[in-house]
């Protein structure tokens, strides 16, 4: 079994805007160890002959028409906004921090 080390665990959490105390850290990567452990266990079963698109309950899409309503105004959806520029919500950056 692989184990995840702390280093592992602390860039998934950094990945996920967590962060994790010391003993998180610790249960997360025992938790991901035993996680990674199934799937390797998984990826050791044969699939030959298995067609690639199976599935244990046959479903049926229902399908509806699809009717346009009318919807909110720029100004309406913007009313409650903390911040709006140009007709669009202002937000805060959270992607490449």
């Amino acid at each position: 079994m692989h184990q995840i080390s702390k280093e592992e665990v602390e860039k998934v959490a950094d990945l996920a805007r967590l962060d994790l105390t010391e003993e998180e850290k610790s249960v997360f990567g025992s938790q991901l160890s035993h996680i990674l452990a199934y799937v390797d266990q998984l990826q050791s079963v044969s699939t030959e002959g298995i067609p690639l698109t199976s599935t244990v309950a046959e479903s049926q899409s229902e399908w509806r028409e699809d009717i346009v309503l009318p919807g909110l105004t720029v100004e309406q959806a913007l009313a409650n906004a903390p911040e709006s520029d140009e007709g669009l919500f202002v937000v805060p950056k959270i992607l490449g921090k």
